[in-house]
């Protein structure tokens, strides 16, 4: 296998040769679904991780500037221990196995997601939104998210044709969900702030991984991000819970204002719709494009957080109803296919 592999070859080549490490083994670390592969690097009794992003399709730059810019700030990203930037290869300090989807428990999650929101607040109060070169979570780019659904899950995935009227129903919400979001106060933005981003470490926890694509955008992405979560999931009465001691933290914090309180469980219900209509379109895509099934089978646990949120807000009755009409009872065939 890995005489077919000529970038893995030229990752050993670099590490040895060009970096002057001693290599042991080097073995995958995680899945990525991103074209970003990950290998962890044994040499001796020490562990390192080496990145792989091909050049087109990848740019350790972002992931370079970012990183400095989050650790400087309290959170903690992986080390940046060599790099090549033209040929895409980084070299990282090692975060262990156990992420925060491995951790979780009804017991853990109290002090798990505690030192996650610590974190996260860190990120949000310490990365300066003004004079910032991070691209700005605007209008075309949620539009063009919420277009993945559009294009890869409904059309490609389940092959359903819209009719006019139905296709005026889907814009109507996505626009309740951008001016929703476009309303928010700025902050940096993680924008995959989740259980498998998330290391459990011994100090500093958590570990932050996956960040390359920050962007300053909507204060409640990260939180949504966090709490209502594509790949675990929690009581309702908890996530409000998590979200209403979050919320008056912000305020504390200068991020919020007394007047915005109201709102903000709104724009956190409504923010989470559009992350988790985006994450169904990537999913449908990474089994059609990339032949990476892997994640179909969150679609139904992140579409039914669209539901269950989504009929609670009259502006989106017709939109609920759709996904009732149309998409479940084909995506159920689907699942039986």
């Amino acid at each position: 296998m890995h005489a077919t592999d000529p970038r893995r070859q030229l990752l050993l080549d670099w590490l040895e040769n060009d970096v002057g490490q001693a290599v042991d083994d080097l073995r995958p670390a995680s899945s990525d679904a991103s074209f970003r592969r990950y290998f962890r690097v044994f040499s001796g009794s020490e562990t390192h991780i080496a990145m792989d992003a091909p050049p087109p399709r990848e740019n350790v730059r972002p992931f370079i500037a970012v990183a400095d810019r989050l650790s400087r700030v309290g959170v903690q990203t992986p080390a940046i221990l060599a790099s090549d930037v033209e040929r895409g290869f980084l070299l990282l300090s090692d975060f262990g196995n156990c992420s925060y989807l491995d951790a979780l428990t009804p017991q853990t999650a109290p002090a798990l997601y505690g030192d996650a929101l610590d974190t996260l607040l860190s990120l949000q109060r310490g990365v300066p939104t003004e004079g910032s070169d991070l691209p700005r979570y605007d209008e075309r780019l949620l539009l063009t998210e919420l277009g993945v659904f559009r294009e890869w899950f409904l059309a490609q995935w389940l092959e359903l044709s819209l009719s006019e009227a139905e296709q005026q129903v889907l814009a109507s919400a996505e626009r309740v969900l951008v001016d929703s979001a476009l309303e928010q106060p700025r902050v940096c933005v993680h924008r995959d702030y989740h259980c498998r981003n998330l290391m459990v470490t011994e100090r500093a926890n958590p570990g932050v991984l996956d960040f390359q694509d920050a962007v300053i955008g909507p204060i409640t992405y990260d939180l949504a991000s966090l709490l209502r979560d594509c790949y675990i999931a929690w009581p309702e009465p908890q996530v409000y819970a998590w979200m209403d001691a979050y919320r008056d933290r912000l305020v504390t914090a200068g991020l919020l204002s007394g007047e915005q309180v109201g709102r903000f469980r709104r724009w956190f219900d409504l923010m989470g719709l559009q992350r988790h209509l985006k994450a169904v379109g990537i999913f449908a895509r990474l089994k059609m494009r990339d032949d990476k099934p892997g994640y179909l089978k969150d679609i139904p646990r992140t579409l039914g957080y669209v539901t269950a949120v989504g009929q609670q807000y009259p502006e989106l009755v017709d939109f609920i109803a759709l996904l009732d009409r149309r998409v479940w009872p084909r995506l159920t065939a689907e699942s039986r296919a």
